[in-house]
């Protein structure tokens, strides 16, 4: 687990992704910008397909995640799909970059990109590729010119990259605001058939950097546990923190007067806006036989036989509702367009989605009225301890009020 502690999680990362017409020199530019051969380069057009993603540190942004994309002028049926794969960065993408042949110009293509990235409210860039071999100029602060080939402003490039982040990929804290040096705060984690074999789930790992980080004293343990690590604790911790799976359990055990939340909550407050999945969970209580619930994760992994999303949550939902639903899953980078099959969409925590793409699929469900909540939101409604498990944060309890 150790090295897998130290390492800058997707999510965590400044996501940049290029953009640009087949030939302009857009795989030749990431070369330059990121300083190793990252992608293909040809002269044959479309040799770059699905979009090639690369974690990595580049000053003086700091920790990035990388994204090359397809032309955005590819052809065919085959090349469509390829132009939809890359226009779909767009939903996680913090900085845009467009690449453009300085020997030609701006094509059409480039101006609906750029209304795209406007649109969406993306800071972009647009680069002007080969100034090797036509002289560029620009006033534009979105504007650069620079040679993929001879490395001329290239570092230029890196440091208007990094004048295009104004605040933090995410402005609320994970732990620091309702926790202080010297609290106590006891992390309940199962280890069962569906915990993954030495090492612990990403959420859970960044609780404990967290709580490090600001000194106060994680303590962990299974649920099975629980109840003698509370009983041995000389002081109240300040908050017991538990996997969703375990909710039911741990909250009989856990006393009234010890804020209970779970790892999935604290993401979604991390990650997006939590206070809409709060009041999508409403939704829970006006389920009808045969409406269509939609579970997605932001990333993939193998199904175990009692997995929580495709297994437990259904059980559970079904047991508080007493309906028959039908459920559909999506994972990784898909998530549907079109909602309104849908009574209700149920997201995971969201620990390997940066921020812009969490918010996506939140505007996304908002948009065609859809409610959306989460799991760890959901499973708390569905054993009746949501408000309790809201009580660390007034602002959002209140609204079940």
């Amino acid at each position: 687990m150790g090295a897998a502690m130290n390492d800058i999680p997707s999510g965590e990362r400044i996501q940049i992704a290029f953009f640009g017409m087949r030939n302009a020199g857009k795989s030749s530019v990431v070369n330059a910008v990121t300083g190793q051969n990252l992608s293909v380069v040809s002269e044959i057009k479309g040799t770059t397909t699905d979009p090639v993603y690369k974690a990595m540190e580049l000053l003086p942004l700091g920790a990035v995640m990388i994204v090359d994309t397809a032309g955005i002028d590819d052809t065919g049926e085959l090349g469509q799909l390829r132009v939809k794969k890359s226009l779909h960065v767009l939903t996680k993408t913090d900085i845009a970059v467009l690449i453009v042949d300085g020997t030609k110009g701006k094509s059409d293509a480039d101006q609906q990109l750029i209304s795209e990235f406007q649109k969406r409210k993306i800071p972009y860039v647009i680069v002007y590729n080969k100034s090797d071999l036509v002289k560029i100029s620009s006033d534009s602060i979105h504007e650069i010119a620079v040679s993929a080939k001879t490395g001329e402003n290239i570092q230029n490039l890196k440091e208007l990259l990094a004048r295009q982040i104004c605040e933090p990929a995410n402005p609320k804290p994970l732990l620091s605001d309702f926790v202080r040096a010297g609290d106590m705060l006891v992390l309940v984690i199962p280890i069962d058939e569906s915990a993954p074999k030495g090492r612990l789930i990403l959420p859970q790992q960044q609780v404990i950097r967290a709580a490090l980080e600001v000194g106060v004293i994680p303590i962990c343990c299974r649920e099975t546990e629980l109840a003698q690590t509370l009983e041995k604790l000389s002081i109240k911790p300040r908050a017991v923190i538990t996997d969703s799976q375990a909710f039911g359990k741990v909250s009989g055990i856990v006393p009234e007067e010890i804020y209970l939340t779970s790892f999935s909550i604290l993401m979604a407050r991390y990650k997006g806006n939590l206070e809409s999945l709060v009041q999508g969970a409403s939704a829970l209580d006006h389920l009808r036989d045969g409406d269509k619930i939609l579970i997605s994760e932001g990333c993939t992994h193998h199904r175990q036989c009692n997995d929580i999303g495709t297994v437990k949550l259904p059980r559970w939902i079904k047991e508080y509702t007493g309906c028959e639903l039908e459920f559909s899953w999506t994972s990784g980078n898909e998530f549907p367009e079109n909602l309104q099959n849908y009574a209700l969409v149920v997201h995971c925590g969201a620990c390997m989605l940066p921020p812009r793409a969490v918010q996506f699929r939140q505007n996304t469900a908002q948009m065609q009225k859809i409610p959306m909540t989460n799991y760890g939101t959901a499973i708390a409604h569905c054993h009746g301890i949501l408000k309790r498990s809201l009580a660390l944060f007034p602002e959002i309890s209140d609204l079940l009020r």
